[in-house]
């Protein structure tokens, strides 16, 4: 995952502060050394981590935590405070009739968040078309024609065309009764003037109104100088970074940010047309510290396409004590989605993980084999077996791991954790407080911070 050197040093800086006796001037300097070692490794601009630990230092010396407030979590607060400038304010993309230009390199992702941003608008209930102005790079055209069928959205491309003023032209005519238009300009293998003149003329001549640079996590600290040129030459009005499931250090593009002052809007998290989130900047540094983000825990619920009607049957079987191999299928099914379980472990706080957070691409991908085994495996069983699997004795176990190609210490480990699942199920069927509250919201439809008191 991208910056997920810096996360773990940042969180083990978290776990040293909250783990003090007390805060002195030396804890303080000690703790802006680390800071300053951990954002460096990561790419952030130097300039930018000086400033950020030069503040750290003076708010933490001078300002007093508010009354309640211990002086260990006040010092996590300013952390969190210094670094959330280092990611801007947010800002949503409007959800409007316009046009919108991506520009950037080669090999940042430019045409593939042209689909992503096209399934966006489109999942918006906005009528998208994509047009193909890269005339420089082999295979632009055909990939762009390929991503608008897998988005199923119009295109407009003219192959073999090296004027892509004219085929914006033509595009913008041929898709005028479409709501959104997204341009894929031409890259470059580094910037220069030829692009920037290209890009400069396209920006005079159709005045979008929105220009999207779309950069690399991994690009490193050339990220800054690039963004700035670009920006000088078009006017940069958000961000898309891309690559952020990768394992690139990611600092630099966040540097890029904070120089051209241009909102992200949306972070790529993975090859398909669907791992494109909207940005939102105090979410992603509290994922980030490990501070947990219960929101977006909660709408990696909602992905798993749960209607509303059958999380409230879901929720009365639960509590019922009635729930069976067959609800567990049906449920571990939904959270077999890929990025699911990755947003949820990512959401939830390193208080709450096994190990104290220490959940790593090898651990997710160990649980998601694990899950699938066991759903091989429920697939080998009968209905009667699913609905009443107290009753699976030595003789099915053995049929069962037969049929599914596993063995039969598998199916014991299945049924072992579905009873453990059941057990705690029980336990939580005397809260009220759980039961008011998983009620309320699956009725409200509403499932935002305000509807988590005494989730805790």
């Amino acid at each position: 995952m991208v910056l997920e050197g810096l996360a773990g040093s940042l969180r083990e800086t978290i776990r040293k502060i909250s783990r003090a006796s007390y805060i002195d001037k030396e804890t303080i300097k000690e703790v802006s050394k680390e800071l300053q070692r951990a954002l460096l490794k990561a790419d952030v601009n130097v300039k930018l981590v000086l400033n950020l630990s030069s503040t750290l230092e003076r708010r933490a010396t001078e300002e007093k935590p508010p009354a309640g407030m211990t002086e260990q979590d006040f010092m996590i607060k300013i952390i969190y405070e210094e670094l959330l400038k280092i990611l801007g304010e947010d800002s949503k993309i409007e959800l409007g009739e316009q046009t919108i230009m991506l520009v950037g390199l080669y090999g940042q992702g430019k045409t593939t968040s042209a689909g992503k941003l096209a399934k966006f608008f489109h999942r918006k209930g906005l009528s998208v078309g994509l047009i193909a102005a890269d005339v420089h790079r082999p295979g632009a055209y055909d990939q762009l024609e390929q991503v608008a069928k897998q988005v199923n959205v119009p295109f407009y491309g003219e192959k073999g065309q090296k004027n892509p003023v004219r085929i914006i032209s033509n595009g913008l005519d041929q898709l005028k009764d479409l709501k959104v238009k997204i341009i894929d300009t031409s890259g470059r293998d580094s910037l220069n003037q030829e692009l920037i003149d290209e890009i400069t003329e396209i920006k005079k001549k159709f005045q979008p109104k929105e220009v999207l640079l779309v950069m690399d996590a991994t690009i490193g600290q050339q990220a800054g100088p690039q963004a700035k040129a670009i920006d000088d030459a078009v006017g940069i009005t958000g961000v898309i970074i891309t690559k952020m499931d990768g394992t690139g250090k990611g600092g630099g593009a966040l540097s890029a940010v904070a120089d051209i002052h241009a909102p992200v809007y949306f972070i790529g998290t993975g090859e398909h047309m669907d791992d494109l989130e909207v940005f939102n900047a105090k979410k992603f540094l509290s994922r980030l510290l490990g501070l947990g983000d219960l929101e977006t825990l909660l709408e990696a619920f909602q992905e798993t396409e749960i209607t509303e009607e059958e999380a409230e049957e879901s929720m009365n079987r639960l509590m019922s004590g009635k729930f069976n191999l067959k609800d567990m299928y049906e449920i571990w099914e939904k959270f077999a989605q890929p990025g699911i379980m990755r947003k949820m472990f990512d959401a939830l706080p390193l208080s709450k993980m096994p190990g104290g957070g220490k959940i790593g691409a090898e651990d997710l991908d160990n649980a998601q084999d694990k899950l699938n085994n066991y759903r091989v495996i429920m697939d080998s069983m009968t209905f009667y077996e699913l609905e009443h699997p107290d009753e699976i004795n030595a003789k099915r176990i053995m049929r069962i791991a037969k049929g599914s190609g596993r063995e039969e210490t598998d199916v014991r480990n299945l049924l072992r954790e579905f009873k453990a699942m059941k057990n705690n199920l029980k336990a939580m069927k005397g809260n009220r407080g759980f039961k008011k509250l998983m009620r309320n919201q699956i009725k409200a439809g509403n499932f935002g911070l305000e509807n988590l008191e005494g989730l805790q």
